[in-house]
């Protein structure tokens, strides 16, 4: 059992683009789920698959390359932890690194992008940073 799936998904993404893998394989949830969605949509993963196997299930994430190989996910960082929960108001939802990176947000109306959730006039857990 993982004490924090989220940060399990995002070390096993970040581990898989250092040794240039062409995916990763994650186990299913609907929040990891839902954040490998934003990932996608922002652009920072190439496709998705989710695999049925029985009982469980996984998410397998094909990651995004530049042209040179180069990771398109400069950095992940897990901001909300079991140990310490980040909440933030729709006024105070921070920017990463100036507008180049995102915070992905667990908000009421589901798990979203910071700028999108400023955009609805939302708040939510910090759930992380990618840039």
């Amino acid at each position: 059992m993982v004490t924090d799936p989220i940060a399990d998904m995002l070390a096993r993404i970040r581990n898989a683009q250092t040794a240039r893998h062409d995916y990763a394989d994650i186990p299913l949830s609907k929040v990891k789920l839902s954040v490998a969605e934003v990932l996608k949509k922002e652009g920072y993963v190439k496709d998705l698959q989710v695999k049925k196997e029985g009982v469980k299930g996984a998410i397998r994430v094909h990651l995004a390359y530049t042209g040179k190989r180069e990771p398109a996910i400069a950095g992940l960082d897990r901001v909300s932890k079991p140990g310490l929960r980040v909440y933030t108001s729709r006024g105070e939802i921070p920017r990463v690194y100036g507008g180049l990176g995102i915070a992905i947000l667990s908000t009421p109306q589901g798990v979203m992008t910071g700028k999108e959730a400023r955009k609805r006039g939302l708040g939510g857990e910090v759930l992380c940073y990618v840039w």
